[in-house]
C-alpha cells in the first residue's frame, strides 16, 4: 500500500467515527442519566444551578415582577399552577395569593434543601393552597392534565436534558394550558438561553409558541406556549443545533 492509500483510508475509517464498513457510529452515552438516553442529546452548554435564597425578593416587588409577569399570563382565582425551579418561594407565596384558596400551587425543585426550607416556609406562612415536590433534572413529576399554567422562571438554562424534561412536562397542561418561561437573551452556560434556542426545543417536543415579548422590568424576555396538538416519540424528536447564544437549528 502507498503512503497516499494508506492515508486516504485512514481518512476514510475516521469521518464521523464511521468504519469503512458503513457501521453507525457508537453514541457515548455514559455521561447521560439512563431515563434521558432514549431522547437526542442537547447540542448546548448549560448553566451552574443558580442561587436560590430570596434576598432580593424586596427588590424584586420594587419592580412588580412578579406581578407583571402573573399578569401577562393572565393568572386568576381558581386557577391551578405550577412553579418549576420554585428555590425558596419568591413566585410560589405569590402564586398562592392570587389563584386563592380555590386554586391550588405545585411548587417543585430539585434541589432536596431548597425544598426543605420552601416547606417551612410555607407552613409559616399557613398556605393551605400549596403543595411542595421535588422533582428530578429530566423529569418534572408533575401529574398529568392538571395545571392551567406551568411557570419557568429563570431556570431553563441550566436543564441539562431539555427534550426529556419538556416530553415529560407536556401531558401536565390541562386544555388551553400554557407554559410561561422568563429567561435571558445570552449564552445558556451564562445563565441565559437564545430565545430562538428555546422556542425550536419547544416545537421539537410538541409546543407551538403564542406570546412573546421582551420585558426588560423582567430582567430578559417573556415567552409563551401551548402544547400542540401530538407530541413526537422520542426517537422522532430532532435536536437543535445551540451555539453559546446562537439561534437554534436543526441538527445535521
Amino acid at each position: 500500500m502507498t503512503i497516499r492509500a494508506a492515508l486516504i483510508l485512514a481518512a476514510v475509517v475516521g469521518v464521523s467515527g464511521v468504519g469503512i464498513s458503513g457501521c453507525k457510529p457508537v453514541v457515548d452515552d455514559s455521561d447521560r442519566p439512563e431515563t434521558s438516553r432514549e431522547f437526542p442529546r442537547s447540542y448546548r452548554p448549560v448553566s451552574d444551578l443558580g442561587a436560590s435564597q430570596f434576598s432580593t425578593e424586596t427588590q424584586r416587588d420594587s419592580v412588580g415582577e412578579a406581578q407583571k409577569v402573573m399578569d401577562l399570563a393572565e393568572i386568576k382565582p381558581g386557577m391551578s399552577v405550577a412553579d418549576i425551579g420554585a428555590g425558596e418561594g419568591y413566585y410560589t407565596i405569590r402564586l398562592a395569593t392570587r389563584v386563592g384558596s380555590g386554586g391550588r400551587v405545585l411548587a417543585q425543585d430539585i434541589d432536596p434543601d431548597a425544598k426543605e426550607r420552601l416547606g417551612q416556609r410555607v407552613l409559616r406562612e399557613g398556605l393551605d393552597n400549596v403543595s411542595i415536590k421535588l422533582g428530578a433534572p429530566d423529569d418534572p413529576r408533575l401529574p398529568e392534565d392538571s395545571f392551567d399554567r406551568i411557570l419557568l422562571i429563570h431556570m431553563y438554562h441550566e436543564v441539562k436534558e431539555p427534550y426529556a424534561f419538556l416530553w415529560r412536562l407536556w401531558p401536565a397542561l390541562r386544555k388551553d394550558g400554557q407554559v410561561v418561561v422568563v429567561d435571558v437573551d445570552r449564552p445558556t452556560d451564562q445563565h441565559g438561553i437564545d430565545p430562538l434556542l428555546l422556542s425550536c426545543e419547544f416545537e421539537r417536543v410538541g409546543f407551538e409558541l403564542v406570546a412573546f415579548k421582551d420585558a426588560p422590568e423582567l430582567a430578559g424576555y417573556y415567552a409563551q406556549f401551548k402544547a400542540a396538538a401530538t407530541r413526537p416519540e422520542p426517537k422522532d424528536i430532532k435536536p437543535c443545533r445551540g451555539s453559546p447564544g446562537g439561534a437554534g437549528n436543526a441538527a445535521n
